[in-house]
C-alpha cells in the first residue's frame, strides 16, 4: 500500500487522515452556534478596561 511495508505505519496514516477529516466535519457543524451570553460582570471589566486604556 503506497509502498509502505508495516500495517501500523500504515494504520498511522489512516489515523490521522481520518482524525483531521473528523475535526473539519466537526468545525463545520459547530461553526455559526451561539456562544455564550454576556453576562454583568463582562460588561463592568469592559468598561473598567476602556477606562484604564484611555488613561494611556
Amino acid at each position: 500500500m503506497f509502498g509502505i511495508e508495516d500495517k501500523w505505519v500504515a494504520a498511522a496514516y489512516v489515523l490521522c487522515i481520518l482524525s483531521t477529516l473528523l475535526c473539519v466535519v466537526y468545525g463545520i457543524i459547530n461553526w455559526n452556534k451561539g456562544g455564550e451570553d454576556v453576562k454583568p460582570e463582562d460588561v463592568h471589566w469592559a468598561q473598567e478596561e476602556k477606562k484604564v486604556e484611555d488613561e494611556f
